[in-house]
């Protein structure tokens, strides 16, 4: 496990071993993910996708999740921009620094998970990259969503210290508080209600490969529909059986998925 120090701010890293010559995929988590989450159920995902693929990988904490810097004491309430913060302030400066030792970052392939598939749909909008993946993205604010993020907070809140999902994410994150609420409250603000990045997904040209469960309590197909209409290009995946978090709902077939794509994503 490594540390990386990017704008002053250290985050959790961990770099995984492939061909040094293939782009590596760069992993970034969901709205309540962080290093940890991406291995569930015995399976270390990202690993399981760098084999298959044989290539390198890095996967990370953002700030406030995980075992990254926590964001300063209080509930901090998140701007509605801060996806696109992640993908145009913070993640370049990632990727430029692990440029030094390996050139292949500048243009890696990017792997996002819900909030993570944004911010890679994002990037993907303003900078190269050899491929994207996005896994059940938000391009725009449905209810369905709402609704969800809704419950999850009445869930957080029932039972003080002894609730389910706090006690879950405890295992995840060092700030636990400060990981739910930065998350929970922008999404259930008024001013991100409008929170919009088809006409970002326009600009994407990169070979882009789209995943979303057919049961996914997050959002509906309409995220990808939406897409496709954006980026006519993109392939897709409609996974059944699969809710919101297709790496452990269908972790082999998605796994497959990616590394099919990644033989050949033109």
């Amino acid at each position: 496990m490594n540390l990386m120090h990017i704008n002053g701010v250290r985050l959790q890293a961990r770099l995984i071993a492939g061909d040094p010559q293939a782009a590596p995929i760069v992993f970034l988590h969901e709205g309540l993910g962080s290093l940890s989450q991406w291995t569930q159920r015995g399976l270390d995902w990202p690993a399981a996708v760098c084999e298959a693929s044989g290539r390198a990988g890095l996967v990370y904490s953002r700030r406030g999740y995980g075992q990254s810097d926590a964001v300063p004491p209080g509930r901090q309430l998140l701007a509605p921009d801060y996806m696109q913060r992640e993908a145009w302030e913070v993640l370049p400066a990632l990727l430029a620094q692990l440029q030094l030792e390996n050139p292949a970052f500048k243009t890696p392939v990017l792997l996002g998970h819900s909030d993570g598939a944004t911010i890679a749909l994002l990037y993907a909008s303003r900078h190269p990259v050899a491929a994207c993946i996005a896994m059940a993205p938000h391009v725009l604010v449905e209810e369905v969503a709402l609704q969800a993020i809704a419950q999850a907070k009445l869930a957080f809140e029932t039972g003080g210290l002894a609730s389910k999902l706090r006690q879950g994410l405890a295992r995840h994150h060092a700030d636990v508080d400060g990981a739910f609420w930065q998350w929970n409250d922008v999404w259930l603000s008024p001013a991100f209600r409008s929170f919009d990045i088809r006409p970002d997904c326009q600009r994407i040209t990169a070979p882009l490969l789209l995943i979303q469960g057919v049961d996914d309590e997050y959002g509906s197909m309409r995220q990808l529909d939406e897409i496709a209409l954006a980026a006519p290009h993109a392939q897709q995946l409609r996974l059944t059986e699969c809710g919101h978090s297709p790496q452990r709902d269908q972790p082999q077939l998605t796994v497959q998925a990616v590394a099919d794509f990644l033989k050949n994503p033109a």
